[in-house]
């Protein structure tokens, strides 16, 4: 044990996450709780040095509450693509405040891409890649250029994601993707547990929510998914495949 700490401290002084960092953590939290190890990442390998980033989607209480019962202050980014439903910016900030989240930044498209390669609005209707880019890659760059890791939301579970890592490397970041192992069961069980208040637009049919023009409700017997770029070859909005 005392071995895999000396390695993982090396990370302190490194300029960018490696595959050798990600062999190390991931040997070394191998088994261990997703709470104790947000605990000792948040508390010490990475403190003052990971953000993390919400949707503040159907499932995003979980993951904002295990980090809130570490550290209220740790930065939590939250890109506002100027396309989102306004349940959501609700929620965002109802959630917010129910959790005691002390540094949410909130992040848009910058205005000057946006005139120059969206100027009527729509290019989501028939360029969502390119949409995606503008309104969600480019500002989570600038958001995160101040952080050395970052910690995401994901799920092994939802599409395509069934090999999710816990750690992985982006562009020299390390992303932590704490709820990788955790299935839909096991978040409900987590959320109502804890009595976290659940998305609005849940019980109107939308499982997985994104955009406003791009997510549409979800019919029983489909993957929860489905309601995301209907339509479209589309499956992810590429802050983890980054198409900008």
């Amino acid at each position: 044990m005392a071995e895999a700490a000396r390695q993982i401290d090396v990370i302190d002084t490194a300029p960018a996450f490696t595959a050798d960092h990600v062999a190390h953590l991931t040997a070394h939290y191998a088994g261990m709780d997703t709470a104790a190890m947000l605990a000792q990442l948040l508390g010490g390998t990475l403190k003052g040095q990971v953000a993390v980033v919400s949707s503040f989607g159907a499932e995003s209480a979980a993951l904002l509450d295990l980090v809130a019962a570490v550290d209220r202050d740790v930065p939590v980014i939250f890109v506002n693509t100027q396309k989102m439903f306004g349940e959501t910016l609700a929620y965002r900030d109802m959630l917010a405040e129910r959790l005691g989240l002390n540094d949410l930044r909130v992040f848009r498209p910058d205005p000057r891409l946006i005139a120059a390669r969206d100027q009527t609005s729509l290019r989501w209707s028939y360029d969502p890649d390119g949409c995606c880019a503008l309104r969600k890659v480019e500002p989570l760059g600038r958001a995160l250029a101040p952080f050395s890791a970052w910690i995401s939301g994901r799920k092994g579970f939802q599409a395509g994601r069934t090999t999710l890592p816990r750690f992985e490397i982006d562009a020299g970041r390390l992303k932590i993707n704490p709820l990788a192992d955790w299935d839909p069961a096991r978040i409900e069980a987590y959320m109502t547990a804890r009595d976290l208040p659940r998305h609005p637009l849940l019980a109107q049919g939308y499982p997985s929510i994104g955009c406003m023009p791009c997510t549409s409700q979800v019919q029983p017997g489909e993957d929860p998914r489905s309601g995301r770029w209907r339509g479209w070859d589309k499956t992810e909005c590429g802050i983890h495949d980054p198409v900008f």
